[in-house]
């Protein structure tokens, strides 16, 4: 990893990793943050990260109990990355969300605090001076214990006193999206991170001298542990923009390439389309992407059209065309399930979709009726099995079916806090041989030589007269019909009208 003493051993927890880099190089700049996308307004080095996570940690010490959950509700910024290795240092186990929103209902956050049994809520004294706009529809959160981390003096640093702990223990707790059920949180320790750091870091040639740009949500699992952590784990800078600045101008995420030199980013595939649709060729001409040497494009669906016309937009601009590379993954998984090795190129199956609506994988002519492509999602490079399975007979399928991906290995998480009816459903599968375990995705796909394709999700599948429709194909259908139809704005689902399942869209259209 990096450290200046090449016989030192491998971190067996992000306290120790951390530890190890402020030993090293103390002085060298690992964070930097952009307040609005634009302004350097905050930086962290190495040894400046680590004696704010001990003074942090000294105070949990007197307050917590190792094992604690601490809920971290912090806007945008590094304090949160203080916060985070201040629960790692303390032996507390973190639980990243957002802070509650002002006079508005917030049930997803008061859902993962009473499952989590959150005793603590650390934040900035930004948030906790406006906290009754904030309290008044979750009260709930009320008698927990707040703590305003950045008024900690530094000079509590001295009390900190190291905990025990090892590979095994908790690190935080990722809530699911809770989009179709209740919040699960899921359980990561520090070695299920370092091993899918590892795994994240084979093939996309990251040095000392790379540059992360990350507008990612770090209280999200591929902001978190890709954009903020993957900078750590290797020893390079890692500039930080608020997701907001990007949404409002994605421009922004460009020119921090250009200004940087950046060299590693992440993305869902919506802000790589957005890219193209908010910027003009005269715009495009003041970025040079020219060191931008890879991207992931992950967390949803990758689609092949998104892929041509982003190289298509930025290729004047220096960008390679192996830039940006797709993969699979999911807080299940730690992060990373897939994905493609930079420089190499993005594989696609063109696949019959009427046959794939029964679940077959029979290939077609590109660019024909009825036709469509199905992006290449990667494959794991370090100790990972990944199977597709019928998940109704527990049987391995054939090369040309679509089945459950079903995924084992050390980057498993430990399962679902508190809950081991889920966790057994979900993380315990087995094949009907007996193989095992293995954990359930509640992904579809197929396997073509070594590399995984995804094409829906097992819950998602709509079923009108016998055929199967993944929802990302008929909401990609709607959104093309018309230009005044917003992209990546529409959903697709179904509903029972008098005892037959119907197909319900609601989309967006442009103001």
């Amino acid at each position: 990893m990096n450290f200046s003493s090449s016989s030192a051993p491998a971190p067996a927890t992000l306290l120790a990793l951390l530890r190890g880099r402020a030993h090293a190089e103390p002085d060298r700049r690992a964070y930097l943050f952009l307040a609005d996308g634009e302004t350097e307004a905050a930086q962290l080095t190495y040894g400046e990260l680590d004696a704010r996570a001990r003074a942090i940690a000294a105070r949990l010490q007197t307050i917590a109990a190792a094992g604690d959950r601490a809920l971290l509700l912090y806007p945008p910024g590094l304090e949160f990355l203080s916060a985070f290795f201040g629960c790692l240092y303390a032996g507390v186990i973190a639980v990243p969300s957002y802070p509650p929103k002002r006079n508005r209902p917030d049930h997803r956050l008061q859902a993962i605090a009473t499952d989590a049994g959150a005793k603590l809520v650390l934040t900035d004294a930004d948030v906790l001076g406006e906290l009754e706009p904030r309290l008044t529809h979750t009260p709930e959160l009320r008698a927990l214990q707040w703590l305003a981390t950045d008024t900690i003096p530094g000079a509590e640093a001295a009390a900190w006193r190291e905990p025990a702990i090892d590979g095994r223990q908790l690190a935080f707790l990722q809530y699911t999206s809770g989009s179709t059920s209740t919040p699960k949180g899921v359980m990561v320790s520090h070695g299920n991170l370092l091993h899918n750091l590892d795994d994240l870091d084979r093939g996309w040639e990251h040095t000392r001298d790379s540059v992360m740009i990350t507008w990612l949500p770090i209280f999200h699992d591929m902001g978190l542990i890709y954009g903020a952590l993957m900078p750590l784990f290797k020893g390079f800078l890692c500039v930080m923009l608020p997701p907001s600045s990007f949404l409002q101008r994605p421009s922004r995420w460009l020119e921090a390439f250009t200004r940087y030199r950046g060299t590693h980013s992440a993305a869902p595939n919506f802000a790589y389309d957005l890219c193209v649709a908010s910027t003009t060729p005269e715009q495009r001409a003041k970025f040079d992407l020219r060191s931008w040497h890879f991207s992931l494009n992950a967390a949803e669906p990758v689609r092949a059209e998104t892929l041509v016309a982003f190289n298509a937009a930025f290729a004047p601009c220096g960008l390679s065309p192996l830039t940006v590379s797709p993969g699979f993954g999911l807080a299940e998984a730690t992060l990373k399930v897939s994905a493609l090795p930079r420089a190499e190129p993005t594989n696609l199956a063109y696949v019959r979709s009427d046959e794939l609506a029964q679940h077959r994988v029979v290939l077609g002519e590109p660019g024909t009726a009825g036709v469509q492509p199905i992006v290449g999602c990667g494959w794991g490079q370090v100790d990972n099995r990944y199977l597709i399975v019928d998940p109704e007979t527990r049987e391995l399928c054939p090369e040309d079916r679509v089945g459950e991906i079903w995924f084992g290995g050390p980057s498993v998480a430990q399962g679902y806090w508190n809950r081991p009816k889920e966790t057994a459903e979900t993380f315990g599968a087995t094949l009907v041989s007996g193989d095992g375990p293995f954990m359930r995705t509640g992904d579809l796909g197929f396997v073509r030589g070594r590399e995984v394709y995804v094409t829906g999700r097992v819950k998602d599948m709509i079923i009108l007269r016998g055929l199967n429709h993944y929802p990302q194909d008929i909401e990609l259908t709607v959104e093309k019909a018309h230009v005044a139809l917003r992209p990546s704005c529409g959903a697709a689902f179904s509903v029972e009208v008098d005892g037959h399942e119907a197909l319900v869209i609601a989309q967006e259209v442009e103001r």
